[in-house]
């Protein structure tokens, strides 16, 4: 039986439009794009040109620090463009389909008679190594970290997030020969829900499961990593999303790169919620054809509104993406002296609204509007109250803004990710970018170690 650790702090914000257990047709495209930008840490050296023929499985681009770490491309076809920003970043790669796809063999292997080595070439020669990040700094990881465990959180519960449990179907064979070839690296602990009941979750193999029962952000990896096994100054754990151990036990099984995975379609401007499979660097519009008011004012998001990127339609489907939501952008709002009407409709965490009447059942469809600007920081204690963590968030923020690297130490910023701190940013009275000042502190960290 599962090891089960009861958390008490966080937040559950029920948006109106989540998915339904159903799937929509699988929708195809003409063009895919691979995005460095969905892999943070990596400064990507293209190493394909225009006109270049690729197979699915083939590097479109390595991390310039480490060329072993390779990214594959999702289709075979042609290269159509490597597309640039301001000075010269590589925004991303696109690729025109093939009709009939061709796969690059990395051959099958059987997990049991690989060697821990022989795993680890086997991802980087298939270019999906780089899907593991790490604790500290929340980067992409590198081959020659040596991790003292390996974190999988099949937890998700992010407002508007995919279940797990509807893309894990028909893929229990592939996640646990994933789950399989990561344990030869390290010891692997499998965080799920208490009420997750899927048999390729609660009886796993060759790794520790461990159950998590409270509410948001229960399911940030960062959190669990927290409650098992706190990283430490000089100590490196990676961190491995579930759909990626999908990816990574299909590499074992059928010896080709497959990057199909399951994405819920959600929020409350999406005509039909639902399911979708679709391959990463699926382009937006591909997606949400038909099932979206293009004459509305919308923020499309890729991923979910807490810690996902404001996108549009002409962008692609991120590589750790597992959900595509559409909420309202707000800007068309006009509300007579709304800061003092009763507001039933309208989320709070602290009760300012009388909406808390409603219970916590009731869903809202909040836009994107942040209502206020920023403002001087405030000791309040709210982030505590939604940071499930033995951090003291409000500190370590201060520290970061003020760049003292030996304060954010002693307060823990080797164990956190921008994304645990998102409920956070979400209650801030102050209106600060939490997720964007601990990017920040992350990656100056990351240079003065380095």
């Amino acid at each position: 039986m599962a090891k089960v650790i009861k958390l008490r702090k966080g937040l559950t914000v029920n948006l109106k439009g989540c998915a339904t257990e159903t799937k929509l047709p699988t929708k195809t495209a003409d063009e895919y794009a691979l995005v460095p930008d969905d892999f943070a840490g990596v400064t990507p050296k293209v190493v394909v040109r225009e006109g270049d023929r690729v197979k699915a499985g083939d590097a479109l681009f390595v991390n310039k620090n480490c060329p072993d770490v390779k990214f594959a491309s999702p289709v075979s076809g042609t290269v159509t463009a490597v597309v640039r920003g301001e000075r010269r970043k590589v925004l991303c790669v696109k690729v025109k389909a093939d009709k009939e796809q061709v796969y690059a063999d990395f051959g099958k292997h059987l997990i049991s008679s690989l060697s821990a080595e022989e795993v680890k070439q086997d991802l980087l020669d298939a270019g999906l190594f780089g899907y593991i990040n790490q604790l500290p700094y929340a980067v992409s990881t590198t081959p020659d970290t040596t991790p003292k465990a390996i974190f999988v959180s099949a937890l998700r519960d992010m407002p508007l997030a995919g279940d797990f449990e509807v893309e894990l179907k028909g893929n229990e064979q592939d996640f646990q020969t994933g789950l399989s070839a990561l344990s030869k690296l390290a010891k692997v602990y499998l965080g799920i829900g208490s009420m997750q009941s899927a048999e390729a979750l609660v009886k796993a193999t060759d790794v520790e499961v461990v159950a998590f029962d409270g509410p948001c952000p229960a399911g940030n990896v960062g959190v669990q990593v927290n409650h098992i096994d706190p990283v430490n100054k000089g100590e490196v754990v990676w961190t491995v999303d579930p759909t990626a151990v999908i990816f990574f036990g299909r590499l074992f099984n059928t010896g080709k790169v497959n990057l199909q995975r399951t994405i819920a379609i959600a929020g409350s401007e999406v005509k039909q919620p639902a399911y979708m499979d679709a391959l990463v660097g699926t382009p937006i519009s591909a997606l949400l054809e038909g099932n979206i008011d293009d004459a509305r004012k919308l923020r499309i998001i890729n991923g979910n509104p807490l810690t996902g990127r404001p996108c549009s339609l002409d962008d692609f489907l991120g590589a750790h993406t597992s959900e595509v939501t559409v909420i309202p952008e707000g800007d068309d709002v006009d509300e007579l002296a709304g800061w003092i009407m009763p507001r039933f409709k309208e989320f709070s965490a602290n009760r300012s609204y009388c909406s808390w009447l409603f219970g916590k059942k009731k869903q809202y469809a909040l836009d994107a509007r942040i209502k206020g600007g920023e403002r001087k920081m405030i000791m309040s204690g709210e982030y505590d109250r939604v940071l499930p963590m033995d951090i003291y968030g409000e500190y370590l923020i201060k520290a970061i803004i003020a760049g003292d690297i030996d304060k954010q130490e002693q307060l823990g910023i080797y164990e956190v990710s921008p994304e645990d701190f998102a409920l956070a940013e979400f209650v801030d009275s102050s209106k600060l970018e939490l997720q964007r000042i601990v990017r920040e502190g992350l990656d100056i960290l990351r240079k003065e170690n380095a």
